[in-house]
């Protein structure tokens, strides 16, 4: 269904991004933003102006690419009919500058990512603490971070390790990133930066890559009048299908036991009906460090990441889709045929808007063929 204009809303700040100014707003050419649900991966931007020759806009960001401040912060939203959705709170990271030619105005070119960016510069090594569980960890490294308007949001890990510190104190190595993608690999959990819900404002959420939840409106594909998408090729790969298996010490034998996980989990249900069987075993000697319970979240994480034998990359257009579609989140496919129709997990998803256009390439992903639904919400 159709929607109505599309409004982007952009604000630049050291700290507090504001509104920007006309002038930049009519200077901008096109913006490019990228968000991603895959672990270990950032969501980025891309900005695009037109300048004179005389412009102090080049200047401006030039010098803060320089480092004066440091950190200039930058905010994409878009308002599609009266939805707000913010796409990236991040920061600026680089600028290029290619001069027109033949009176052309010349090119600026501003690229940044999301405000995990800010977690790579700070490096906490040598950070004790001390009769502290993962998750009060986790809080305690985000709490430097609530100027900014980042709220977290931790899952506490099923395995509640409180250390003893008369026997040992967990201490940081490595930069903030770096030590919650480290902790959230170990609990078998994420790690990932979430804009919004309103400008200045995101979460950081450290838990489970969960995917379930509400599935966003349907893509439709080949539906005369409903068909809201641009293209869509589905892929089938068997191949891809592994077997992870996790060793287990036993506490009185010191038997190394292998034990094989299966790619279901309550967090992450089977989205295709029919799954190939694994084609190749992957072992993860490293939990025969952990505890049972601790080894066997990993492993479920491990299989869940394998598991996703069907993937599609397609194109849309907004104001005909009548929403912005979302990463980390379930969308139901229509139209496709048998085997590809049903829900899918939003893996990533890429922002082009341009004057009078606004357009997605998306990826979806999910671990089978066939839907398990008798009917694709719409």
């Amino acid at each position: 269904m159709p929607s109505g204009p599309v409004h982007l809303t952009l604000l630049v700040g050291p700290a507090v991004p504001l509104p920007v100014p006309r002038f930049v707003l009519d200077a901008l050419t096109g913006v490019t933003v990228h968000s991603t649900a895959e672990p270990g991966r950032q969501s980025a931007f891309e900005l695009t102006f037109e300048v004179a020759k005389d412009s102090l806009l080049p200047t401006v960001f030039l010098l803060v690419g320089g480092g004066l401040p440091p950190v200039l912060r930058v905010v994409v939203a878009v308002t599609v009919g009266s939805l707000p959705e913010v796409l990236i709170d991040g920061v600026m990271t680089s600028t290029s500058l290619t001069p027109g030619t033949g009176g052309a105005p010349s090119v600026l070119t501003v690229h940044g990512m999301d405000l995990t960016a800010l977690m790579e510069k700070i490096d906490g090594t040598g950070t004790p603490f001390p009769a502290m569980p993962v998750a009060a960890r986790v809080l305690t490294v985000l709490a430097k971070y609530a100027v900014l308007g980042v709220v977290p949001a931790v899952v506490p890990a099923l395995v509640a390790d409180v250390p003893n510190p008369l026997e040992r104190i967990p201490v940081q190595h490595g930069t903030d990133l770096a030590y919650l993608r480290r902790l959230a690999a170990r609990s078998g959990y994420v790690f990932t930066h979430i804009p919004g819900p309103v400008p200045g404002a995101s979460i950081a959420y450290w838990g489970p890559q969960a995917k379930l939840g509400l599935p966003q409106p349907a893509l439709n594909v080949d539906m005369d009048v409903q068909t809201n998408v641009e293209s869509i090729a589905f892929g089938f790969d068997a191949e891809a299908a592994t077997q992870p298996v996790i060793f287990v010490q036993h506490p009185e034998t010191k038997a190394v036991i292998p034990v094989p996980i299966p790619d279901v989990s309550p967090l992450n249900p089977p989205l295709g009906l029919l799954q190939p069987a694994p084609h190749r075993i992957r072992y993860i000697r490293e939990t025969a460090k952990l505890g049972v319970a601790e080894a066997v979240l990993l492993g479920m994480a491990k299989a869940s990441s394998a598991a996703d034998v069907v993937k599609a990359r397609g194109s849309l257009d907004v104001q005909r889709y009548g929403h912005v579609l979302r990463p980390r989140a379930l969308v139901g496919v229509r139209g496709a045929g048998t085997a590809f129709d049903g829900l899918y997990f939003v893996q990533s998803v890429d922002h082009r808007l341009e004057r009078g256009s606004f357009t997605q390439q998306f990826t979806l992903v999910r671990n089978g063929l066939i839907s398990t639904l008798p009917v694709v919400p719409v």
